[in-house]
């Protein structure tokens, strides 16, 4: 063991050596992006050229929308520039207080209101730093594969809250259209919602990771893009004595079209349609069983010249759980039928968030204010007083980027939960933050 260990450390030594001598670090001074670059170069006007098309592949392989981190700081490139790794991320620390109503959860969900005021969730203080991210990306030209785009990120959201252990957010690879390994669902419209400070954000969007296969394709000068995907189930729903709980046999599959305009087509509708049959046991005649689960969605995003952004989108379906934030884990994809307990029936679900973002100084400072609701509806009796019904989530912030790494929020949130029999509750919360990207 000794030896391969002083043999990595020589070669990890050779390797830090020549790239010390050898290397030159190249700034690009423009708005949009500005990496560093580290690749072992002849000259200076040979770095510059190789440096440019580094940094296009990633401009050209970036990915907007909620949650998703910049172009990475650092960037690694070989020789020939067939490989380049990335490295990036950022430091987030959130610190919230909560009034008039404090929830058992560090992000803000409606479904977690607590139904009656205490004088233990009155009030609440927090600092949160586990929304903090780290990130690999490596963009590699294969003959084969054409540019293939391997992605990795990771938070520390693993466990308990401020616990602080590292979570796998997403990894996968794509190319010719293709995306393989675990991202956000493909049921996700990654730009139809508008950022927050809090991590869950509305609470009627579908911000969700899946395990999967997926397929896109642009047409019509890249304007139109339609997509398909193969991705893992989460079942939860309310079995009753009847019935037991299987694992499941057939992915979930996901359908979406849309279309793009405008100026580097930053505007676009969505229209997306997820199908599930999840599987169940019947204890009763001892044989499997499922019930069909669907969803359809309708969502966007219209830049209204530079200063001013929509955003939205509507659900409705059943047995779709996983898909709408407020509902996700909750016990209703399924439940039974009150008055014949031998019988499974879906459950219906909707709902909707629209919000706008004015940008006082584009890029820099703006403000952004929405709503958003959820709705469970009652299917055969089902759902008693106490259940959830519905939940309505508000906010207002704004975003400054003090430098192009360092940005600056304050945000505020009121949330309410209604149940079935008609008691209601709220909640308030104000949030500030701070952001440093590498």
């Amino acid at each position: 063991m000794k030896q391969f260990r002083h043999l990595f450390l020589a070669v990890l030594s050779l390797i830090i050596g020549v790239t010390t001598l050898s290397a030159q670090v190249v700034y690009y001074e423009i708005e949009e992006y500005t990496p560093t670059v580290y690749m072992v170069a002849k000259g200076k006007a040979e770095c510059d050229n190789r440096c440019s098309e580094v940094k296009d592949h990633f401009i050209d392989t970036h990915r907007h929308g909620f949650q998703q981190t910049e172009n990475p700081q650092f960037i690694f490139s070989s020789h020939n520039n067939r490989f380049a790794l990335g490295i990036g991320g950022y430091v987030n620390l959130r610190t919230s207080y909560d009034f008039r109503g404090a929830m058992g959860n560090i992000d803000f969900v409606p479904y977690d209101i607590p139904m009656k005021h205490s004088w233990q969730n009155k009030q609440r203080v927090m600092m949160d730093a586990s929304t903090s991210r780290l990130f690999l990306k490596a963009v590699i030209k294969s003959d084969l594969l054409g540019r293939v785009v391997i992605y990795s990120d990771m938070d520390f959201r693993g466990g308990e809250e401020f616990t602080y252990i590292p979570r796998l957010r997403s990894a996968y690879v794509s190319f010719k259209g293709f995306t393989i390994g675990r991202d956000v669902t493909t049921f996700c419209d990654l730009e139809a919602a508008p950022t927050t400070i809090d991590f869950q954000g509305p609470n009627a969007y579908n911000f969700a990771f899946n395990e999967m296969i997926r397929y896109e394709y642009s047409l019509l000068r890249n304007h139109m893009t339609i997509g398909a995907a193969a991705e893992m189930p989460a079942v939860n729903g309310t079995y009753g004595e009847n019935f037991s709980p299987i694992y499941q046999r057939v992915p979930d599959f996901i359908a979406y079209v849309g279309y793009a305009w405008g100026e580097n087509r930053t505007s676009h509708i969505r229209a997306s349609a997820v199908i599930r049959d999840m599987y169940l046991h019947n204890n009763r005649t001892g044989e499997n069983t499922t019930q069909l689960g669907w969803g359809i969605q309708l969502s966007g995003h219209i830049d209204i010249g530079q200063w001013v952004d929509l955003y939205m989108n509507g659900v409705y379906g059943k047995g779709i759980t996983p898909y709408i934030q407020d509902l996700a884990g909750s016990p209703y994809d399924f439940a039974y039928d009150p008055e014949d307990p031998t019988r499974m029936q879906t459950m219906p679900m909707w709902g909707w968030q629209a919000a706008a973002q004015v940008n006082i100084l584009p890029n820099v400072l703006w403000l952004a204010g929405g709503y958003s609701e959820v709705h469970l509806e009652k299917h055969n009796g089902y759902l008693s007083d106490g259940q959830y019904r519905k939940g309505e989530y508000i906010f207002a912030n704004a975003f400054y980027n003090l430098t192009s790494n360092l940005t600056l929020a304050v945000e505020y949130l009121h949330g309410a939960r209604k149940n079935m029999g008609g008691e209601k509750n709220s909640a308030n919360r104000i949030s500030i933050m701070a952001q440093y990207n590498f």
